[in-house]
């Protein structure tokens, strides 16, 4: 049995991604084989010159079938602003030459293996934008939807000072070695004293053992 997830549409209303005919409950006409589920991470970081993945897969009940399935890739410059399809699947894949990205775009997914994602190859500033990812798998009835805020970087951030941390966990890791160093010797030192006193109390019980059964009584004599 598929399982069933929630995925906001473009536009104003939202539709169940998985087959899910008990979302009755649900006050939702539910057939089966409404939508697939898309995912896709919300914001890719990518140094200007180098190539960046774009990951997009998808959750779908049916196998795959290539003369059925269809998919789009679209850029938008903003998220006010028309998308321009780049990237297609229609029975194979199909490349739309958009000005901007060249040859620059490669298809490194695997459709059979619920997997869409692309490559873009040297990134340039112009590239950042929002970049959507359209998936239907029939006899999925509605197309599955994902998009990837892109952000070109002109350096590389800095990396965090590990310093500061290293000290306070080295600070923090020897103040509990001196704690617990403490609350040993404590121990011992109860324990010894307890020792200490419980050899005591049998050395004096014994004592008087001796006093009652040694020493007969003068009335005797």
């Amino acid at each position: 049995v598929c399982g069933c997830a929630w995925r906001a549409m473009p536009g104003p209303r939202q539709v169940a991604a998985g087959c899910a005919p008990f979302l009755i409950h649900l006050h939702l006409a539910a057939p089966p084989g409404l939508g697939m589920e898309v995912m896709a991470p919300t914001t890719i970081s990518a140094l200007n010159g180098t190539s960046v993945k774009l990951s997009c897969t998808f959750n779908s009940c049916y196998k795959v079938e290539n003369k059925q399935f269809s998919l789009n890739w679209t850029y938008q410059e903003c998220s006010n602003c028309s998308e321009e399809l780049f990237l297609q699947f229609r029975m194979k894949i199909m490349n739309k030459q958009l000005d901007r990205f060249g040859n620059r775009v490669e298809f490194t997914g695997n459709p059979a293996k619920n997997d869409v994602s692309f490559t873009l190859k040297n990134v340039q500033l112009e590239d950042e934008g929002i970049y959507n990812c359209y998936v239907l798998n029939p006899p999925d009835r509605h197309r599955g939807y994902a998009s990837i805020s892109l952000k070109v970087l002109t350096q590389e951030p800095p990396k965090h000072d590990s310093t500061v941390a290293v000290i306070v966990g080295a600070s923090v890791g020897g103040f509990l070695a001196v704690v617990i160093l403490v609350l040993m010797v404590v121990k011992c030192v109860r324990r010894k004293k307890q020792q200490r006193l419980n050899t005591d109390d049998q050395k004096t019980e014994e004592e008087g053992k001796t006093d009652g059964e040694g020493n007969p009584d003068e009335g005797t004599k």
